[in-house]
């Protein structure tokens, strides 16, 4: 709750609102203790300015009550409205000292201290009336302490001179020792409050909405204000009444930054209404999210949406979404629909400060949402089809690579081993020349066994590319290639094993079909990184005509490329030559 949210209406669970007549009450009565405070003034025996004091001080009281009284009367539960009003009266009554009457005088005295009290208590609870930490409510509780009890102890003790009623005792000694102690203690007080204050400017990160930026350093440029003060006062510093009626002035800039946001608020209704007219208008959710920035004035703001099927939230492209810590200087609001959270705004942390515009907000984003989270869940369900893709490939991929390993380690070694015997077998027979060809053959069968065996693994994994890279694997496939292949590889470092294998089926395949259908005369074989890609093209200058979409070898090759992220192009034009053209993201 800040400026702007007090001015935007009544929040759930509140209660009644004050009566009209309540409020211009309240009024009323500020301005009859302005103008009391007035009289007093020019009637005072003491005052040698007695005109700029009164002004300074209902500069102080008249604001203090009439902000608090128009928050108090359109948010009736808010604590902060209550301390401003209370505030405002308590200067009011600590101007009674200047009465020549003795009683009067006294009431004053009783509450001299108290508004520096009030004031730290206010600062301190912002935005909603509560002092929310321990530190906080101790800074409070002792600056009450002070400005009350150590003030009736010096009055008991005689102190205030001799229209004090409280004087019990005639220490006057020791009563302004208690004043100095009390006036001391008081300014570290409102140091110390300085210091919370600045610590929460902290926490809410960089970029504090600006309005909430000069309203929390009018706080705290008015505590350093009174410190200064109390320290003039408990030292006798001889500028003392200077700086008296220069707090005055700081003191009464809070509620004139407050009535300022009361104002901006009001104001900022007709971004509102704009954003209603644009949510008619069923938007892209892209559009979506610039509009509720635009209603927030937080261009940092985010929408995320909330996908049980996935179990995860998601932004308007699909990508997975953490909510952001709590000390992270962002901060979450959930957006309900019919009973669930189906969507949040990320935001700016200072947002926070204003419950009322992001209720507001959240319930007209509510019209607009189903739209935004439709194409969000498309798109996580696309990412997820990718992603299963990807996986169904790579488990693919390392299946053929045990086959390979198998094919390797077992059926190859066992026919070199079978070779190797018969060849053992062939030496040892001198005479039998008939067995010793028919043993000749049968290894010349082996050896085109072992030929055939390891073309097939070849095909099922590449091993080569596993251990000596691409650019050697492709140049064994130019070599073993029927028609004359002009290899270029433009990669200087090696990429993910992933990539080159894909990038080897890519020429493999593109070969072999040169080979069985192109009746090509020579073939260009290029592959080079650019621009975050590795690109590799296959280029003939045979019939063309290829068929994309009968050839399962074609269709695979897209598969594989497009499951890495990346595009398989053809073009194949009758008579023209056929060119492949893989583009592969390699970062």
């Amino acid at each position: 709750m800040t400026a702007p949210a007090l001015a935007q209406g009544v929040g759930t669970g509140a209660t009644a609102a004050p009566a009209s007549q309540l409020r211009w009450l309240m009024v009323g009565v500020g301005c009859v203790a302005a103008l009391g405070s007035l009289r007093l003034a020019f009637a005072s025996d003491e005052l040698s300015e007695p005109g700029l004091q009164a002004a300074l001080l209902n500069w102080i009281t008249l604001p203090y009550i009439v902000a608090g009284a128009i928050a108090w009367s359109r948010r009736p539960d808010s604590r902060f409205a209550r301390l401003m009003v209370a505030a405002g009266f308590a200067m009011f009554l600590s101007s009674l000292q200047w009465s020549n009457a003795a009683g009067t005088y006294t009431i004053g005295l009783a509450f001299d201290l108290l508004p520096a009290a009030l004031f730290l208590h206010l600062f301190l609870a912002f935005p909603s009336g509560r002092l929310e930490r321990r530190p906080e409510r101790a800074i409070v509780a002792a600056g009450y302490a002070a400005a009350i009890g150590l003030q009736f102890v010096k009055a008991l003790l005689g102190g205030a001179g001799p229209r004090n009623g409280l004087a019990l005792f005639a220490e006057s000694d020791t009563a302004g020792t208690v004043e100095d102690v009390e006036l001391i203690m008081l300014s570290a007080l409102c140091l110390a409050g300085v210091a919370v204050l600045v610590a929460r400017r902290r926490e809410a990160g960089p970029r504090p909405r600006l309005r909430i930026a000069v309203l929390v350093d009018s706080f705290g440029l008015g505590l350093v204000a009174v410190a200064v003060l109390m320290l003039a006062g408990a030292f006798g510093w001889s500028g003392f009444e200077t700086i008296r009626l220069v707090t005055f002035g700081v003191l009464g800039l809070a509620p004139v930054a407050f009535l300022a946001g009361l104002l901006n608020a009001h104001l900022s209704r007709p971004a509102m209404a704009d954003l209603l007219v644009q949510l008619r208008s069923d938007p892209e959710p892209s559009d979506l999210r610039q509009a509720l920035a635009g209603a927030t004035r937080d261009p940092s703001l985010a929408l995320v949406y909330w996908l049980p099927e996935f179990g995860r939230w998601v932004d308007v492209d699909g990508v997975p979404v953490d909510l952001p810590a709590p000390d992270s200087g962002r901060a979450t609001t959930l957006i309900d629909r019919e009973g669930a959270s189906g969507a949040a705004l990320i935001h700016d942390r200072s947002l926070a400060d204003e419950p009322q515009l992001l209720d507001a907000v959240s319930a007209a984003a509510a019209i607009g949402l189903e739209n935004g989270r439709l194409h969000a869940e498309l798109r996580a369900r696309l990412d997820e089809l990718r992603g299963s893709r990807r996986r169904v490939i790579e488990a693919g991929q390392q299946e053929r690579e045990r086959l390979e390993r198998d094919l390797h380690d077992g059926a190859q070694q066992r026919l070199i081993a079978l070779s190797l015997e018969l060849g053992l077998l062939e030496g040892r027979l001198d005479g039998d020349h008939e067995t010793k060809a028919g043993l000749g053959q049968a290894r010349r069968e082996i050896a085109l066994s072992l030929e055939e065996l390891r073309a097939i693994a070849r095909g099922i994994h590449p091993a080569v590319v596993s251990g000596h890279g691409l650019a050697v694997a492709l140049e064994s496939l130019a070599a073993r290639a029927t028609v004359p292949v002009r290899l270029t590889v433009g990669l200087d470092v090696r990429m993910p094993e992933r990539l080159e294998v894909a990038a080897y089926y890519v020429v493999s395949e593109s070969l072999a079909n040169v080979a069985k259908h192109a009746r090509a005369s020579s073939v260009t074989v290029e592959v080079a990184g650019a621009s975050g890609q590795v690109v590799v093209e296959v280029v003939d200058d045979g019939v063309g005509g290829a068929d994309t979409e009968r050839g399962s070898g074609l269709r695979g090759l897209a598969d594989r490329v497009e499951a890495l992220g990346g595009r398989l192009r053809i073009w194949t034009p009758h008579g023209g030559g056929t060119r492949v053209r893989a583009e592969m993201p390699c970062a």
